[in-house]
């Protein structure tokens, strides 16, 4: 029996220039929003040690429209205002759970255009979406169909650096677990090798970033010759983004089919907790690190998993499985960074480093069921 989850289909839309000039001052106007809340809720805090809560700041965001210098924000839907007032206040519910770091305030540069409708603030009819103060349907490339029958609950409208469109539909739908199966597997991470299955299996490395980093170095030479606040700096901004996109497009894609495979071959996927964060620290890797993107295969690996009834297994990052021999369980101390194959003092077995580090990982996975 499959179970209903929520789901979000990603698509490219191309706006006329109308559309583009509204959801441009929408973008705008979120992003103002969320910078007066936040700052209103930080002065609330340091002046009178006030939690302010997500209805004191909606009725803040009325009592702004009323003012002359505000009155722009009732251009725009109160829908896409009110949904990132929400998201404020689930930043700073995370901050005082201690899971994430105290808000930011938005950039007009950094910070990703976005603005998300609810159910009030769009029509969804004949398969197509119109958003609120538009009269004319958007341009969607359906890439993929939705699923038969659902009716989208929110929509989320973004422009990326690339100056690219996309909508995002989240819809209500039954997946279908698979069918169970006896497999397990282990995985290693790595930067050679993307990762190394307890299989034997070594998944090479594409290293997008590193495919194109001469013509990116070549794009931002010429982006840092233009005059800033030129219309060629602006341009040359775009190619640099471009090639962003073109990266991250690949890598996204690659780390799709590679989750997805392995949540379809094995019933139980055992992974390391790897502390990213920090690993970034060390300068001579991070570019490397942040290549690989660990974090996003295992995002996907276990989100996957839990849509199609598998297992995921994270171990302690602390656990010696490289230097542990898989074959005897002695620890090889005296292994160090370099040493890509090594032989057991203590029964003579031979081992691939990342392949006995792989299945060290899915044993101690096993274990702990």
């Amino acid at each position: 029996m499959g179970g209903v989850v929520k789901r979000a289909y990603k698509y490219r839309f191309y706006p006329t220039v109308e559309q583009a000039d509204q959801l441009n001052r929408t973008f705008g106007c979120v992003r103002k929003v969320y910078n007066l809340a936040l700052e209103a809720r930080t002065r609330a805090w340091a002046v009178r040690r006030q939690h302010s809560t997500y209805v004191q700041s909606s009725a803040w965001l009325t009592e702004w429209k009323r003012t002359e210098d505000l009155a722009y924000l009732n251009e725009v839907s109160s829908v896409p205002l009110q949904q990132t007032l929400r998201h404020l206040q689930a930043g700073f519910a995370a901050f005082w759970d201690k899971r994430a770091r105290y808000p930011r305030f938005k950039s007009k540069r950094k910070s990703r255009a976005s603005a998300e409708y609810t159910r009030s603030a769009f029509r969804w009819r004949d398969g197509q979406l119109t958003l609120a103060k538009m009269d004319a349907p958007l341009d969607i490339a359906w890439s993929r169909p939705l699923p038969e029958g659902v009716e989208p609950s929110t929509v989320t409208v973004s422009r990326d650096a690339a100056d690219r469109w996309f909508v995002s539909i989240l819809v209500e739908t039954t997946i279908e677990p698979l069918a169970p199966t006896d497999s397990a597997v282990g995985m290693d991470a790595g930067i050679t090798s993307l990762v190394t299955l307890s299989t034997g299996e070594k998944i090479t490395n594409p290293r997008h970033e590193r495919a194109d980093r001469r013509k990116l170095a070549k794009a931002q030479r010429n982006l840092s010759r233009k005059a800033k606040g030129s219309a060629n700096r602006a341009k040359a901004r775009l190619a640099v983004a471009r090639i962003h996109a073109r990266i991250a497009d690949r890598r996204r894609d690659h780390l799709h089919k590679l989750s997805t495979r392995l949540v379809r071959e094995n019933q139980t996927v055992v992974i390391e907790d790897l502390g990213v964060r920090n690993m970034l620290a060390n300068h001579s890797l991070a570019r490397a690190i942040s290549d690989a993107a660990w974090t996003q295969l295992r995002n996907m690996i276990e989100y996957k998993a839990a849509w199609y009834g598998r297992t995921v297994i994270a171990i302690d990052r602390w656990y010696p499985s490289t230097k542990t021999c898989s074959a005897c369980g002695r620890i090889n101390t005296a292994m160090t960074l370099g040493v890509r194959a090594w032989t057991c003092p203590g029964c003579g077995a031979v081992h691939d480093r990342d392949v006995n580090a792989a299945l060290n990982i899915l044993a101690a996975g096993l274990a702990e069921r």
